[in-house]
């Protein structure tokens, strides 16, 4: 295995990007330099790049099947090892996006206009997904602490499933955008609720590999004797290794019967029997043997947090504190006294940058940004150095 090289610079100019060519449409500039949405610049793992380059070679891309136990045994084996949680195979499932997963699943265990509890801020194509599919998205907020940690306040989370009568919690684990990684007491706490009140829990766990030094994550399937079969995990290997091109994601469902309802619609109202041929092979190679990346590339993602902690930290009116998990930096920004809009303004116009505004994830962002650093030093030093030019 040789060394990954995460400050490797690989321009993605003119590959129709969506984070670097396209940034004009978020946020009406060209050229800006982007920290956007939740991709990295990473190269994928030399060893996924040979099985690809392989399958490329041999020129043939006709209908894949995803439902046979090399996939299955990659994944179950990958939870094992990095989670020390127990899957059945025959719970895994094939889907296209964890949106698509999160969107089918609601589907079948809630009706129109039911009620989806969820933390906030959240992924903001969580809002998207929940009111397209007409039910109505309600937010507990999170609470930060003195240290910049976000807390979940238990006593909110069940006045809003009393008052909404809340079919569906829809949790993210670790939580973006604030990059929280729930503690067991917290989790135990939360799917006692849900327990409680009968709601079916869908965790989108993409996020679940990218964590700080001594962070551990805890899938929700290792709380099914508490919530029985209410639950789905929704997760993939794309995040982590920068494949979401390649579409290829996953769904764990313990219950045989929902299972088989959400493979129907799949199939049979969706038309997605066959599987991206190419994100089959990434998935499978990158879960199969390349554990040490990602330990690579967290040891990167250690660094460059603590190097941004340094900098954002001494610029008067921004408090950050490093997040347990993922890329994204939750950046605390009221203290400015100016307007997300006219930040926003200094920042593209005078800083030439594109940090995504915190209202974007609801109201409870409103005083932040958040700020992908899934890339080299040398971008997020140029970043930090727009950024001061932004404020000054």
């Amino acid at each position: 295995m040789t060394n990954a090289d995460f400050n490797q610079v690989i321009s993605r100019s003119n590959t129709y990007s969506t984070q670097w060519d396209y940034v004009q449409d978020r946020f009406g500039e060209k050229n800006l330099l982007p920290f956007t949405i939740s991709d990295t610049d990473f190269k994928v793992p030399d060893g996924t790049l040979l099985v690809l380059e392989d399958a490329v070679k041999k020129g043939v891309f006709g209908y894949t099947r995803w439902n046979h136990a090399d996939f299955k045994d990659s994944t179950v084996n990958w939870f094992e090892k990095r989670f020390a949680a127990t899957l059945e195979p025959d719970w895994l499932v094939y889907s296209p996006s964890v949106l698509f997963s999160i969107a089918k699943i609601l589907e079948l265990v809630s009706q129109p206009k039911d009620t989806v509890l969820t933390l906030m801020p959240c992924y903001d194509a969580f809002i998207q997904t929940v009111t397209a599919n007409q039910r109505q998205l309600i937010g507990s907020d999170l609470v930060p602490n003195e240290a910049g940690y976000f807390e979940i306040d238990f006593q909110d989370v069940e006045k809003q499933i009393k008052q909404t009568q809340a079919k569906v919690f829809l949790l993210c684990s670790p939580h973006n955008p604030t990059g929280r990684v729930w503690r067991q007491w917290e989790l135990e706490k939360l799917m006692a609720l849900c327990h409680k009140y009968e709601l079916f829990v869908i965790s989108d766990e993409i996020h679940m590999d990218i964590l700080r030094a001594g962070q551990r994550h805890l899938p929700i399937t290792m709380f099914q004797k508490l919530l029985g079969n209410r639950l789905a995990l929704v997760s993939s290997s794309s995040k982590t290794f920068n494949t979401p091109s390649l579409i290829f994601s996953y769904c764990v469902i313990p219950d045989f019967q929902l299972r088989e309802a959400f493979l129907g619609k799949l199939k049979a109202e969706n038309g997605l029997s066959s599987a991206s041929y190419l994100g089959l092979l990434a998935h499978m190679e990158c879960y199969n043997r390349e554990e040490q990346w990602v330990n690579q590339l967290c040891q990167h993602m250690d660094q460059e947090f603590l190097y941004l902690e340094k900098e954002l930290n001494q610029i008067a009116g921004i408090k950050f504190t490093i997040p347990e998990a993922s890329y994204l930096a939750w950046i605390h920004v009221a203290d400015l006294g100016i307007s997300m809009d006219q930040l926003q303004k200094k920042l593209v116009n005078r800083g030439k940058v594109a940090l995504m505004r915190g209202d974007t994830y609801g109201v409870a962002g409103t005083n932040y940004l958040r700020m992908n650093i899934g890339a080299s030093h040398n971008k997020i030093q140029e970043g930090i150095t727009r950024l001061k030019i932004a404020l000054s």
